[in-house]
């Protein structure tokens, strides 16, 4: 789950001076913003923590959008001033008593860190790991391809269903993308297609696209929905179990598939309507990676196992996802049973991804704690006029919300760690009868990865575009109209399906 990553692999990382002024200029209005927060004249029903955590938010938020630090060096830099100016403020509990000192607001900054989100997070990061070091996820993705005949819209659709397929078993959206770019740029060079063309743009966005819309259905595919289960069990004492988001995802996510599907072949239609040989190419690349190992056999059974411990949770069994994956990667790592060593599991690690996760966490739960979201909850409920709205206007409204602010992140896991917690407590404020709280929220995740418009809104996103074989211009055109797709969707399911499962009230 490497959303984190201020570049990912592949990716040119010369920084044009421009970039770099950019970045300094961020760091700079983020800087002045804090101080300016923290040292203004006290506000009304808002605690001094609270105030202090709204202008850590504000850093946080500006750092993220410009990109003016790396996202590791963000997370570190954020826990630091979280510990150094909670630690002359009063807690939130008690107004009028003592600072809370360094000890205290070193365990709020901590606090994302026992998170057992954060552990599967961790973990998710170590099965992407041993699917790279056994080679199962380029194997699985040259099978299905296999399966399919030379003619373009074939194989896009074979790309899709790779994709699909992938998002059950490598829980982290870069990883899967990353896997699927050098075969798909293997078969463009294999198929003697122009590097440039209509086709080969189709392919590298679709195969993009459809990473972004899986991380809507399946619970485990990023990290970012880890963050919205991580606020929900630490507000309400409950969890939402991997079946429950599945049967409350899928759904959406097969349609806007389907849409994808059709805008992407519409909007880029390849130049040829078949690929001379393809079949045949794709055949000998498979062969090229010989016979399953013993490795990828092993590693397979474990996922699968690990799948079925997913999907039956709190229905044949009580084990959480956490506990089941964590152990899990104990026997993906022990000698003889296991798939990879320790030093192969770290190949490429991404614990940068690790610690903005946690620290991710530690800022919501210290907005929540100090009554920083309730505060910014109450203003967005009063001039919005929330109190008394329907539970599909609120969903609306805060759904526009979220793809818009949406383009000005490079991460999915940054938004949800700084918006997660204001829509629980907005949902909270709102006077709306019988609202389901929990299930609005997860809803909302949802939007949270509609990272469909901009290459620099998702890490995957720019994978595909350090591919070299589509201009940006290709990605904002159908990436608007994907997003748009995605709305008439979300406003279909929240009128149909998602209330009547009780989702949106109860």
């Amino acid at each position: 789950m490497t959303e984190a990553s201020n570049r990912p692999s592949g990716i040119t990382t010369e920084a044009k001076p421009s970039a770099e002024w950019g970045k300094k200029l961020g760091l700079a209005v983020a800087l002045v913003t804090l101080i300016a927060i923290v040292m203004m004249p006290a506000v009304k029903n808002l605690p001094a923590a609270g105030q202090v955590m709204l202008g850590i938010l504000a850093f946080a938020v500006i750092v993220w959008m410009t990109e003016a630090l790396d996202y590791a060096v963000s997370a570190v830099v954020i826990g630091a001033l979280m510990i150094f100016l909670l630690a002359f403020v009063p807690d939130a509990a008690k107004p009028t008593g003592p600072d809370m000192g360094t000890v205290n607001a070193l365990n709020l900054a901590l606090s994302g860190f026992s998170s057992s989100a954060v552990a599967l997070v961790a973990a998710a990061c170590f099965i992407a790991a041993a699917m790279t070091a056994t080679g199962l996820d380029r194997r699985i993705a040259l099978v299905v391809l296999s399966k399919v005949d030379a003619k373009t819209n074939h194989i896009v659709i074979g790309a899709m269903v790779v994709g699909f397929l992938l998002s059950f078993i490598v829980p982290s959206t870069t990883a899967r993308v990353a896997c699927l770019m050098p075969i798909m740029m293997g078969f463009i060079l294999a198929f003697k297609v122009e590097r440039r063309s209509r086709f080969a743009g189709l392919l590298v966005i679709t195969a993009a696209q459809t990473a972004s819309i899986w991380n809507v259905g399946i619970k485990t595919a990023a990290a970012q929905n880890m963050v919205a289960v991580g606020f929900v069990e630490k507000q309400f004492q409950t969890t939402i179990t991997w079946t429950e988001w599945f049967i409350a995802g899928a759904p959406f996510a097969a349609l806007l598939s389907i849409a994808l599907y059709f805008i992407m072949t519409h909007m880029m239609k390849p130049e040829m309507e078949e690929i001379v040989g393809g079949k045949a190419t794709i055949g000998d690349q498979l062969a090229a990676v010989g016979p399953m190992t013993l490795r990828e056999w092993k590693l397979l059974l474990l996922v699968l196992a690990l799948l079925g411990f997913w999907s039956t949770e709190k229905v044949l069994h009580e084990f959480d996802t956490s506990s089941t994956t964590i152990a899990a990667i104990g026997l993906m790592l022990l000698p003889r049973i296991g798939v990879m060593t320790w030093s192969e599991s770290q190949k490429g690690f991404p614990w940068g991804t690790v610690v903005l996760f946690a620290v991710g966490i530690s800022i919501g739960t210290a907005l929540l704690k100090t009554n920083a979201a309730a505060w910014l909850a109450n203003l967005i409920v009063q001039n919005l006029g929330l109190q008394q709205a329907s539970a599909f206007a609120i969903l609306m409204l805060l759904s526009l919300f979220l793809i818009v602010i949406h383009l000005g992140f490079a991460s999915a896991t940054a938004l949800a760690s700084t918006m997660i917690p204001i829509v629980i407590s907005v949902l909270t404020a709102v006077q709306t009868p019988g609202i389901n709280v929990v299930g609005m929220t997860m809803l909302l995740q949802f939007v949270v990865s509609f990272g469909f418009i901009l290459p620099v809104n998702a890490p995957q996103n720019m994978i595909a575009y350090g591919t070299e074989t589509f201009d940006a211009r290709d990605f904002v055109r159908t990436g608007l109209v994907i997003t748009a797709a995605a709305m008439v969707l979300l406003v279909v399911f929240s009128l149909t399906y998602w209330s009547w499962m009780g989702y949106m009230t109860k």
